[in-house]
């Protein structure tokens, strides 16, 4: 196979080359946005009324050693700002680029090319069967075989069949999965309102009451105010996350469509099989009667001296031999309905007026075969296998970027006053800016397996790619072998019911002139029907494997209107 799947880097850094630049800028931002000696960092919180008196006064840390910030100036302000919009757009995106495999570098499905079937003269389905490579395959494929009744029942089967309706609304979820990942791209805003009433201890500094009344320890605060975080995207882990979500959309939708097909081609082999069998119902029915009289006969003649006993006892074992075969021919029929019921939504005692009859279906004459190196593109199970791999591409992406540090960005407005009636009044009101910097140091090896896991969750993925293109050309290859010995078989069979049929029609002759008993007739009449049973099975199989090509080569499901495409549901935002 010439599908080769680009490899996973052997670490995040070697995809980033910006990350060094991206650490560098966002240092210097800080250290301009406030010009003290460093120390621990903190945030600046600051109350409205007395914001210089805040920010310069002396804090101590944990050692005991002070640090004074400066608030930045307008001038200053606005250029750390443009030094940390430059440093964030530095980042990268860690990972690797997902490459698409490559066609399969192979000019046919089989050994030979296909060649034209064989024909079976006037025989229903014996037409021969021409492929046209590179042919258009419809997305209503079924409609070749020109029966209404056939046609009814896939169009029921597509409105109201379970799976088809599960299929849909799973893809509905991964959509809306894809949407909510798509709002880490976006700041979060909440609002929030607390009341507390709360006892100081005697011990500590003033309550907000002292010296008002310095005997006072119990008082309220209420509080509501504006948050607003945000988490820079700088090495790429939302974005590899939206990457690997809308690849698993992908994978959904084209089992969606692979569900379909699948619903179609099961409708038109149940159909066929119900035709079939009820063919075969008929012709063992004929065979039980035609049974029963010969034994009637040799009966009456055993009675009369004109036969043996074990002429009795061979008919009535072949009697009993033909009836045994009849019940499982109707359990099989009652299934293929109950099936059909099923198929279209129904519960198995609600199985769809009429029956199909094989006569009533035309066989296609001109099947479209499709290019070696489009069945990749076509087929859903094949596509939903490389959207797989793009989903354990994107999650290479992912691990790696869990290793790198992050950058957390929060603001936080509001007013806190002592009575309810006060809040937002002059002097109650707060604000504060703060940037942190996370980054694991030790965590037992979890990160670092993880990533190894997702690289061998790809290496997984893109075998299962490369086993599941090997299949489809398998499908195709031995659907194209069933065709031609369909059609052969058909011939055959169809020789031996003319051969019957001429044998049975010389028995009734003879009989007719006094040249010949009952028996023979009979006789004459059990081989014809038994070569039916045989030619209705062989139609069946070319009527079979004909939906099994289509369903091979993809269902044709890119030529419709509107195939279903995951982008055609609304996008919606929630808070």
């Amino acid at each position: 196979m010439g599908s080769d799947v680009s490899a996973a880097p052997a670490s995040g850094w070697a995809v980033c080359r910006s990350g060094h630049d991206f650490r560098q800028g966002f240092r210097h931002a800080f250290d301009t946005l406030y010009h003290y000696v460093p120390v621990a960092p903190r945030k600046i919180r600051s109350h409205e009324p007395n914001v210089a008196d805040v920010t310069a006064s002396p804090v101590a840390n944990r050692a005991g050693t002070p640090t004074q910030l400066a608030c930045p100036a307008p001038a200053r302000a606005r250029r750390v700002i443009a030094m940390l919009a430059l440093a964030l757009l530095a980042g990268c995106t860690v990972g690797p680029d997902f490459k698409r495999p490559a066609a399969p570098d192979v000019s046919g499905y089989t050994a030979r090319p296909p060649a034209t079937t064989a024909s079976s003269g006037q025989v229903a389905g014996g037409a021969a069967q021409r492929f046209a490579s590179g042919g258009e395959i419809p997305a209503d494929w079924w409609t070749l075989f020109h029966s209404r009744p056939l046609n009814a029942l896939i169009e029921q089967s597509l409105k109201n069949n379970p799976d088809l309706k599960a299929a849909q609304a799973a893809l509905t979820v991964a959509h809306e999965n894809v949407l909510a990942q798509r709002g880490d791209y976006f700041p979060s805003i909440t609002a929030s309102a607390t009341a507390n009433r709360q006892k100081q201890s005697t011990l500590l500094a003033p309550v907000p009451n002292y010296p008002v009344v310095s005997s006072e320890f119990l008082f309220n605060l209420f509080t509501p105010q504006v948050s607003v975080s945000y988490a820079p995207d700088v090495f790429g882990l939302n974005r590899r996350t939206m990457e690997s979500l809308r690849a698993q959309e992908q994978a959904v939708r084209y089992q969606m469509i692979a569900t379909q097909i699948t619903l179609t081609a099961n409708v038109v082999v149940a159909a066929v099989q119900e035709a079939s069998l009820q063919g075969q119902v008929d012709a063992t029915q004929q065979l039980v009667r035609i049974n029963t009289r010969m034994l009637r006969i040799l009966q009456y003649q055993f009675a009369k001296g004109y036969a043996g006993r074990l002429d009795v006892a061979a008919q009535q074992a072949q009697l009993a031999q033909v009836a045994t075969t009849l019940p499982p021919l109707r359990k099989q029929l009652a299934q293929q309905r109950h099936l059909l019921a099923v198929l279209v939504g129904r519960f198995p005692g609600q199985t769809p007026a009429g029956t199909f009859r094989l006569s009533d279906l035309q066989l296609p004459q001109e099947l479209p075969l499709s290019l070696p190196s489009k069945l990749v593109a076509q087929r859903p199970d094949v596509l939903q296998a490389e959207a797989n791999l793009h989903a354990a591409s994107a999650q290479i992406g992912v691990a790696i970027a869990n290793r790198l540090p992050s950058i957390a960005l929060t603001a936080d407005a509001g007013s806190t006053a002592l009575a309810i009636g006060q809040v937002f009044k002059a002097g109650t009101g707060f604000w504060d800016l703060g940037a942190g910097v996370a980054a694991p140091i030790f965590q037992g090896g979890k990160l670092l397996h993880q990533e190894r896991a997702a690289k061998a969750a790809y290496a997984q993925a893109a075998q299962q790619y490369r086993s599941t293109v090997l299949t489809a050309f398998q499908n195709v290859a031995d659907t194209l072998s069933a065709l031609q010995q369909d059609a052969d078989g058909l011939k055959a069979a169809a020789a031996a019911a003319d051969a019957a049929k001429v044998t049975l029609e010389l028995s009734r002759r003879q009989l007719q002139d006094g040249y010949a008993g009952y028996l023979p007739l009979l006789g004459a009449e059990q081989a014809y029907q038994q070569a039916r049973i045989g030619l209705v099975q062989a139609q069946a199989n070319r009527y079979a494997d004909t939906a099994a090509l289509f369903q091979a080569l993809g269902g044709g499901w890119w030529n419709q209107a509107d195939p279903a495409r995951a982008d055609s549901t609304q996008d919606t935002h929630e808070k």
